[in-house]
């Protein structure tokens, strides 16, 4: 009687104790905010001419699907909880007893269920829970470069695919021979931006080239910069006088047509130099939409980084890259290996990483922010 007491008793802490956790979590985490924003945007679906605006309604449509399924996850995990520890609360012994294994395997399941979303809250920036735009640019390595940017694409999108989020692309320029001269994609959902953003950087590849006939092995280079979305263009104040507005023809593959009219467009903030070009196959006022929605993610951290810098805030992982000081180098030949130089994490299945497995790494980034944050 006395052990089977001891087993109940250690069972109700251990529930109380990971209830305790959750609920800390989604205060911290303000699920109370997203389900009022659910509230909000749902009642704008709900309007008569919600469809009249195609592209916004399926943005709102794609946010409120995202925000729900991120409510819901923290909701069900603590309503998984709470009603175990009722059941305890409620069941006689005899009842409580033949309900052990059940109410154990609960705890084990929703106490792996937190874990798994702990991260979270290791995500607590101004802008890590918004979506994210990549933007990816070839370096020293001609071909060989441009070919490792369009790896780079790659492996995000697959990431983007396998964490459940929406991906768009919204420019590329192709190279002469192969892969990428550029790219920029959009990945929609919660906290994209606060997984993504230690991504940003220069990423060295060593490898045999396919594109020489003595298949030497070659370095290539490429940037990754990494940018919230900001729905709220109003953070920023951009005088139209500074904006200098090009459209022109989007081209394919080879320097064929995806259009028949001008409708990509690139925009240019003179005073920074700042220039955002979107080619998709939008509508010339949507790319301009959206072009202007990317430069006031581009002006906010150009000028949050200025601030950091008048306050002597920059840590060396913050500043902004320059070619030769790579963030991670992914070596396919004479061995393979992926290694941050930030963080040490490191790997032997390279093509595992080139396949979107990138989630150690990010994993490893954030916990040593908090680290550095924590010796600060």
């Amino acid at each position: 009687m006395n052990q089977y007491n001891t087993l109940m008793e250690d069972l109700t802490k251990r529930l109380q104790d990971l209830r305790a956790n959750i609920d800390d979590a989604i205060r911290r985490l303000d699920i109370a905010a997203d389900e009022a924003t659910i509230i909000n945007l749902t009642t704008q679906t709900q309007q008569p001419d919600f469809w009249n605006d195609p592209d916004s309604a399926a943005h709102i449509s794609q946010q409120l699907a995202a925000l729900n399924k991120h409510v819901e996850s923290w909701r069900s995990l603590q309503a998984d909880v709470t009603g175990a520890l009722e059941l305890l609360e409620l069941a006689d012994n005899d009842e409580a007893e033949s309900l052990r294994a059940d109410l154990e395997s609960t705890y084990e399941t929703a106490r792996a269920d937190y874990a798994a979303r702990e991260f979270e809250l290791k995500l607590s920036g101004p802008h890590d829970r918004s979506s994210a735009i990549i933007e990816l640019h070839a370096g020293t390595g001609g071909t060989d470069a441009q070919d490792w940017t369009e790896m780079l694409e790659r492996m995000y999108l697959r990431y983007a695919e396998k964490g459940g989020y929406s991906t768009e692309i919204l420019s590329s320029s192709q190279g002469e021979e192969a892969g990428l001269k550029s790219a920029t994609i959009e990945v929609n959902g919660p906290y994209a931006y606060g997984k993504l953003k230690g991504e940003a950087g220069v990423h060295r590849l060593v490898r045999l080239s396919p594109f020489n006939s003595d298949n030497l092995r070659q370095t290539s280079f490429a940037l990754v910069e990494i940018l919230p979305q900001i729905d709220n263009q109003t953070t920023i104040q951009i005088d139209p006088k500074d904006l200098r507005i090009d459209v022109y023809r989007a081209g394919g593959h080879g320097g064929q047509s995806v259009n028949t009219t001008d409708s990509a467009v690139r925009i240019t903030h003179i005073p920074t130099g700042t220039v955002v070009a979107i080619q998709n196959e939008r509508s010339q006022l949507q790319n301009k939409e959206k072009a202007m929605a990317i430069l006031t993610s581009r002006l906010l951290a150009l000028m949050e980084a200025e601030q950091k810098a008048e306050l002597g805030e920059l840590r060396a992982g913050e500043r902004a890259a320059e070619w030769g000081q790579q963030i991670r180098n992914y070596v396919l030949h004479p061995y393979t290996k992926v290694k941050d130089t930030r963080t040490g994490h490191e790997t032997g299945d390279a093509a595992a990483v080139l396949n979107g497995e990138i989630g150690p790494f990010i994993d490893a980034y954030l916990s040593s922010q908090i680290s550095s944050s924590n010796n600060g």
